[in-house]
């Protein structure tokens, strides 16, 4: 026997569908808002006027910077026209572009040639080194790496 559809029937099932794709899409913002912070500086203003004049002292240093995972190291090589450079390391975060849960600060060691730090075994896919250092003149550095780890 079957049932004849009324308009409560069809009412029930509109609401039914449009009541999943809310509810889906509530909880992909709060995912999203929840797992990014968002915030890279508090006055974008005050930070646009020394934006060009750190530029430029970051340029003058001619330092090129680079950085792979190998075998749970985390190797990271700065080098000027002479040869390696040997800076203080004010800051360095490890961690995905899209959410902070699962940076890390490693703990960065200078061989000789470059710094080098254990990690933890890294997922595949894209990580950024956010690096903070201060070169033997006092320019201060920063520059984001991005590693591409494949598995």
């Amino acid at each position: 026997m079957i049932k004849e559809i009324t308009g409560w029937h069809v009412l029930c099932i509109f609401g039914s569908a449009f009541a999943v794709i809310i509810g889906v899409n509530l909880t992909l913002a709060f995912q999203a808002v929840h797992t990014f912070p968002g915030l890279e500086t508090k006055n974008s203003y005050v930070v646009s006027q020394q934006f060009e004049a750190d530029r430029a002292a970051q340029q003058a240093l001619g330092w090129m910077v680079s950085a792979e995972v190998t075998d749970g190291v985390l190797e990271l090589t700065i080098d000027d026209a002479i040869g390696p450079v040997v800076p203080v390391i004010s800051s360095a975060t490890l961690g995905r572009a899209t959410h902070v849960g699962e940076d890390i600060s490693p703990a960065f060691l200078h061989d000789g040639k470059r710094f080098v730090a254990d990690v933890p075994t890294l997922a595949s896919g894209n990580w950024n080194l956010r690096l903070e250092a201060v070169a033997p003149d006092g320019t201060e550095f920063r520059q984001r790496i991005v590693l591409r780890v494949a598995k």
